[in-house]
């Protein structure tokens, strides 16, 4: 599980290396995603608070990333910070999530992207529930809902 101190040792030391890498250019990310989510997760932006439409959304599943679809975070670590973004305590791996020290706005925070395709998600904070003590502050422009299959198809089985 990781904790602040991992945080702060990968945005300062180097991160993970990541499983897989997708690169492309601007013009394709652009026909790829939609307006908004380019400004998000290609040039840093950021939603208004309590407008993502997974905000409030519990159902269960991965959050992928909405440029490469890698895996980010799973529903049953999801939690309602009151913030007014998605928020987590814990990536779905280690390496799945890159840190970068963000010091823009006069404050300085850890960015957070995805280290498949360095998608910008949003930030991480000290300042979550036990026991990492994690708040994963996350657009959710930035992420696509999985849902996991609630009514799988039951196979008769042939005697």
């Amino acid at each position: 599980m990781l904790n602040w101190k991992d945080i702060i040792h990968f945005s300062t030391k180097g991160n993970p290396k990541p499983d897989r890498r997708v690169e492309k250019t601007e013009s394709e990310w652009k026909e790829l995603l939609s307006p908004e989510q380019f400004r998000i997760t290609r040039k840093k932006g950021t939603e208004a608070p309590h407008t993502g439409e997974l905000c409030s959304i519990y159902e269960a599943g991965k959050y992928n990333c909405i440029c490469c679809d890698t895996p980010l975070f799973d529903s049953t670590i999801k939690f309602d910070s009151g913030t007014g973004w998605p928020s987590f305590t814990q990536p779905t791996k280690e390496n799945a999530i890159k840190y970068e020290k963000d010091s823009s706005y006069g404050m300085i925070r850890v960015e957070v992207l995805c280290n498949t395709c360095d998608a910008h998600l949003g930030h991480v904070f000290p300042d979550g529930p036990e026991p990492s003590g994690l708040r994963y502050c996350i657009n959710s422009e930035s992420m696509r809902l999985q849902k996991q299959d609630s009514n799988p198809k039951m196979e008769k089985i042939a005697g």
